[in-house]
């Protein structure tokens, strides 16, 4: 990717995997779905069940060929967050509650101002944390281990 192309990235995104969205441009205009993946290095979202297009895809080694239909991305431009309360698509802002907690609120013309939650979906990790030390992690022990005392200079080196 050029410097062209990495300055028009979108820096903070406001559109999130799970979010239930409207597209507003293109064939599929005036359809709502949900997001299935977010490609935050080409500005484009895939909306699940949208923007359907037919795939030639050639015989190969443990899977068949021929055609079939695989939703396409679509620019982030073109699709809206629909707000939780009217249902119509909105723009998205950040507000601080008192607790201090950051939340996403609905914006735009027609708006309620409601929170958006955060999809559920994002909850769920993709690749699962290892649960057993593996051969290279540092044995507990280890880690635990008190080697350096900064009252009496213990463990500190000979320079």
């Amino acid at each position: 990717m050029g410097w062209k192309a990495a300055e028009k990235l979108i820096r903070h995104w406001k559109i999130l995997r799970g979010d239930n969205v409207m597209i507003i441009r293109g064939k599929d205009k005036g359809e709502s779905g949900i997001i299935k993946r977010v490609i935050r290095s080409q500005n484009r979202v895939i909306v699940e069940g949208k923007n359907l297009v037919k795939k030639h895809i050639k015989q190969g080694p443990g899977h068949e060929g021929g055609i079939f239909t695989v939703e396409a991305p679509l620019h982030a431009s073109n699709v809206q967050v629909l707000d939780p309360v009217t249902g119509k698509p909105c723009k998205v802002g950040v507000k601080y509650l008192e607790d201090g907690t950051k939340v996403r609120v609905s914006r735009g013309i027609g708006a309620s101002g409601s929170i958006i939650p955060r999809p559920e979906i994002l909850k769920i990790r993709t690749t699962p944390r290892p649960t057993v030390a593996g051969p290279k992690d540092t044995p507990m022990d280890l880690v635990l281990e008190k080697t350096y005392d900064p009252k009496i200079g213990k463990g500190m080196p000979d320079l």
